[in-house]
């Protein structure tokens, strides 16, 4: 589970983050980066949209990911808005295929 000062929940700061932010996209999963000056913490924020499979395959891919994104949250910029998209393939993929798209995502990113 995500720190709850690490959580985006405001629908206004997804559609800034997908707007404004850089991108990278992977076979699974799309990530959106906005870095802010600022001195509030990394927020983190999953979209798993129903294209994905059903409810039952939604929550496993969003327990997932919102686990690989916990490991990477002392590596994200100071007040960095991170979106993370999942994409159908995304709902077959095992554990290790995500956590190496999300890194591939991040990677390109943040450079």
């Amino acid at each position: 589970m995500l720190p709850r000062a690490h959580r985006l929940t405001a629908g206004g700061d997804f559609r800034r983050a997908t707007r404004e932010g850089r991108r990278a996209g992977c076979t699974t999963l799309v990530v959106h980066l906005l870095v802010t000056p600022g001195t509030d913490p990394a927020r983190v924020g999953f979209v798993v949209s129903k294209a994905v499979g059903n409810a039952v395959t939604r929550n496993r891919v969003q327990r997932r990911l919102r686990h690989l994104a916990r490991e990477h949250l002392a590596s994200l910029p100071g007040s960095a808005v991170l979106v993370v998209r999942a994409l159908p393939p995304a709902a077959v993929a095992s554990y290790a295929e995500l956590g190496a798209d999300l890194d591939r995502c991040l990677g390109r990113v943040s450079a």
